[in-house]
């Protein structure tokens, strides 16, 4: 049995979802005073939101 590969736009979906969720998870680590992690979680939705330019064609 085959999977198929996720279409272009369930792929920009879970990019689009992923930068949501670290958003709004740097933002509780901020606010909570851990900054390493909030940087790191602000990385990865900046990494989230270019994967989701890129699946989309834009750059």
């Amino acid at each position: 049995m085959s999977e198929e590969p996720p279409s272009r736009h369930d792929r920009e979906a879970a990019a689009a979802y992923v930068a949501e969720l670290t958003r709004d998870l740097a933002l509780i680590a901020r606010n909570n005073g851990f900054d390493a992690l909030g940087f790191i979680l602000e990385m990865a939705r900046l990494e989230a939101e270019n994967v989701a330019r890129h699946v989309n064609g834009r750059t």
